[in-house]
């Protein structure tokens, strides 16, 4: 799901897709979005719906009341976000029909709160999540959808594939939307200390999308963290971008395929700022020498610079010697995977801050467009473990670095710590965290601390 407020998309990640590949869930962590949850499954576009489940009932809520709240029971703060939602337009008849869905359920609220995240390195997510089958459902559904795609390609500037692969990503085509009641979910966020102004104007914005006549509160359905829609939307997202493509006069991105392709499109285009006839990444070939400190998504290069430092295409190809804007993306280091991210590849980072998501989804589309599939590296690229990465932040926490929390994950502050010590050194400045640079920073005679049990390492 498109997420540019304080990455909900990347909390709300579905454990049962990744978990599900055990040796992987385990290294070089980033921030991922909610996946499939499932084997892939058609959801036939214009199908009945399935049955949902009946109102909810609420939970108790703390009874002290969100201290962010001043201690306001969860009553009254209903209350006054009712009446903030009528100061903005939405009619007692709206807040009538929501009523029973305008709950307190504390489960969501510890789901929130308790959440791990997960990681896979990049070629496994990729590998698992780019599949062939994904490709193939992509390119089938542009067949399936061409006059829709076609339409916004003309009006939005955004290809085809762009749009498919994150319709896939997302709910692989509608078929894994989720399967929670919004409201409740919305409001009880709201109520939380910890997002609490982000979810009340998402609980807001989906009155009015109730309001304006697109769902109903029995409809909205989706993920628990109030996505919604075959590429889940934020209620805001869903709000200011969905359009009516299919011309029933409502905007249904839950059932309608060509609302869904449109939506999805103009999102793309006018909330990312997608520019229209320029590409989003290409997997490249980099030269062992490098100068490994100018690949970073914040470092841009015109392609000729590139092509001059012998980066060249995947089959040894030279790269046009033009001045288009580019960066080099080492998504594990020097010995992986490279990739050029043009402008557009904006978008996708702020679609989903995960750089590893990012990249798979800018990949599937490629795949989608036609591209042949990556190149594996010849040989594993050497990771650390679990207990050393969580060893090596402990120690840049020490040298003056900001890693966020010492937890094993490697997010971009760790990667960008990474990299100033990597320079520091003298070591490739790659942002991969190596066995040597984590010797180096132990100092001469230092003994590795244990930090939690090792984890197997992946294959």
């Amino acid at each position: 799901m498109p997420i540019s407020s304080a990455g909900v998309r990347s909390a709300a990640l579905v454990a049962a897709l990744l978990l599900s590949t055990a040796a992987s869930a385990q290294l070089f962590q980033q921030p991922q979005p909610q996946a499939p949850r499932a084997a892939p499954k058609q959801a036939a576009p214009g199908a009945p719906a399935a049955p949902r489940p009946g109102p909810p009932v609420g939970t108790a809520a703390h009874r002290s009341g969100a201290a962010c709240h001043n201690g306001m029971s969860f009553d009254r703060f209903l209350a006054d976000l009712k009446q903030r939602a009528v100061s903005e337009g939405v009619s007692q008849r709206t807040l009538a029909a929501a009523a029973p869905y305008l709950t307190y359920d504390q489960s969501i609220v510890n789901r929130d709160r308790g959440q791990r995240v997960f990681g896979q390195i990049f070629t496994q997510f990729a590998g698992r999540m780019a599949a062939p089958f994904r490709m193939q459902n992509g390119q089938a559904h542009i067949k399936t959808h061409a006059a829709a795609f076609a339409r916004a390609e003309k009006e939005f500037g955004v290809p085809p594939a762009v749009i498919a692969a994150f319709w896939g990503l997302e709910s692989d085509f509608g078929a894994n939307m989720g399967n929670l009641h919004t409201l409740p979910s919305l409001v009880s966020l709201a109520y939380d200390c910890r997002r609490s102004e982000m979810f009340e104007k998402e609980t807001i914005a989906a009155l009015k999308i109730i309001e304006r006549g697109d769902l109903s509160p029995e409809e909205m359905i989706g993920s628990w963290a109030g996505e919604l829609g075959q590429t889940q939307f934020l209620p805001a997202h869903y709000l200011n971008y969905a359009v009516d493509y299919d011309g029933d006069g409502h905007r249904n991105l839950l059932r309608s395929a060509p609302d869904v392709i449109g939506s999805t499109a103009n999102y793309i285009a006018t909330g990312l700022k997608w520019r229209r006839g320029e590409p989003w990444l290409q997997e490249v070939r980099v030269p062992p020498n490098l100068p490994w400190q100018e690949t970073d998504l914040s470092i841009k290069h015109p392609r000729s610079k590139w092509a001059a430092w012998g980066v060249t295409y995947p089959d040894g190809k030279p790269l046009p010697n033009d001045d288009l804007p580019a960066s080099v993306v080492l998504p594990m280091g020097r010995t992986g995977p490279a990739f050029l991210a043009y402008a557009n590849f904006a978008a996708y980072t702020e679609w989903n801050n995960s750089l590893i998501y990012s990249i798979t989804a800018g990949y599937l589309a490629t795949r989608i467009a036609g591209a042949p599939p990556m190149k594996q590296p010849a040989q594993p690229v050497a990771q650390l473990q679990f207990n050393e990465i969580k060893e090596l932040q402990a120690l840049l926490v020490r040298a003056g670095h900001n890693v966020g929390k010492v937890d094993g994950v490697l997010g971009q502050a760790s990667r960008t710590a990474v990299k100033a010590m990597q320079v520091k050194y003298g070591l490739p400045a790659d942002s991969w965290p190596t066995a040597e640079l984590l010797a180096r920073m132990r100092g001469p005679g230092a003994q590795a601390q244990p930090a939690g049990a090792a984890m197997p390492q992946a294959r």
